[in-house]
């Protein structure tokens, strides 16, 4: 094969641009050919050391190179814009259809003959390089023609037996084969009861741990029901105990007022005959005054005592019936 690089000129501030468009690389033969057959147009290619742009010599007297001033910004995005409009028409005339035109009432329809389709895009631009590879080497010299033998070859006649004995070479073999393969064997058998007795151990402490998890909740719920009836134990007693204080203050205040009003009666009348109240001069006053007063107090009297009875009788009947049913409560 044979490649073509893209020619340059040399511009007018000394710089280097691409002046042709890449071509397809042609073929040539594997070989060097003859310096006098070949092509007056393939060119040759020179020695890197007299090109102007590398340096040779000493480095601080190296040539300077002008460096060329900016070009302006809109002639470059021109440039540049053009660049890209001749790559688009380029990719469009590459994916151009090149079947002949369809008959009339038909139309070519591009469709995906591949296993798996792909939704599709428009291409991406791309830019083919060429690259030069290094010299072949020098065609070596044709061979001297040797002609085809004719006739028979000189033979030499081995019997069975005296160069290989298929029997006896292969024993060693089938010693080692079997040998590796039963050693193999027992290796994995014994990994496999090894592996089925570690699962079992795993099983047994898994089975006795959750028996222990099983036992520890068992009894945490035990000791939270025994502490739950303990507060309800203490809680019933403390109220016991209180309609108890309750009721025993309940019975000394009846007591106590029972006795004061006994000799309260004695006293006031005793009070009222010493200071004069009291006279019996005048019947009609006493009809009039003493008795009428004197039977209103006594109802008076006999109503509060029936009032208190009734209210202690309730109170004793109240205190009597809760303890009947907190007893009921604690025998069940």
């Amino acid at each position: 094969m044979s490649s073509v690089l893209p020619t340059q000129k040399e511009s007018l501030n000394g710089t280097y641009t691409f002046s042709s468009r890449p071509r397809p690389a042609q073929n040539r033969s594997k070989y060097r050919e003859n310096p006098a057959e070949t092509n007056e147009r393939h060119t040759n290619y020179g020695n890197i050391m007299y090109d102007r742009r590398v340096v040779r010599g000493n480095t601080y007297a190296q040539q300077i190179i002008p460096i060329p001033a900016p070009a302006d910004r809109a002639e470059i995005q021109q440039r540049e814009a053009h660049k890209r409009a001749m790559a688009r028409k380029r990719a469009r005339a590459q994916l151009r259809s090149k079947t002949p035109d369809a008959i009339a009432g038909r139309s070519h329809v591009d469709v995906q003959t591949e296993l798996y389709l792909e939704e599709l895009s428009d291409h991406i631009e791309a830019t083919n390089v060429d690259c030069q590879t290094d010299a072949f080497l020098d065609k070596p010299p044709t061979p001297l023609f040797v002609p085809a033998k004719t006739g028979k070859d000189v033979a030499t006649q081995i019997k069975d037996g005296e160069l290989f004995d298929f029997d006896v070479e292969v024993r060693p073999v089938l010693e080692v084969l079997v040998g590796k393969t039963i050693e193999q064997s027992l290796l994995e058998v014994m990994e496999e009861e090894e592996m089925a007795s570690l699962r079992a151990q795993q099983r047994s402490f898994q089975e006795l741990r959750d028996a222990e998890l099983a036992e520890v909740q068992r009894l945490e719920e035990q000791e939270r029901r025994r502490r739950e009836e303990k507060g309800r134990r203490i809680a019933q007693q403390r109220e016991v105990l209180e309609k108890e204080r309750e009721t025993a203050e309940k019975v000394a205040a009846w007591a106590f007022t029972q006795h004061y009003l006994a000799d309260l009666l004695a006293s006031v009348y005793t009070a009222l005959g010493d200071h004069g109240y009291f006279y019996d001069p005048v019947e009609k006053d006493i009809e009039t005054s003493f008795f009428p007063w004197l039977m209103d107090e006594v109802s008076h009297n006999l109503e509060k005592s029936y009032v208190a009875r009734d209210l202690l009788d309730t109170l004793i009947l109240e205190v009597t019936q809760k303890r009947v049913d907190g007893f009921q409560e604690l025998d069940s």
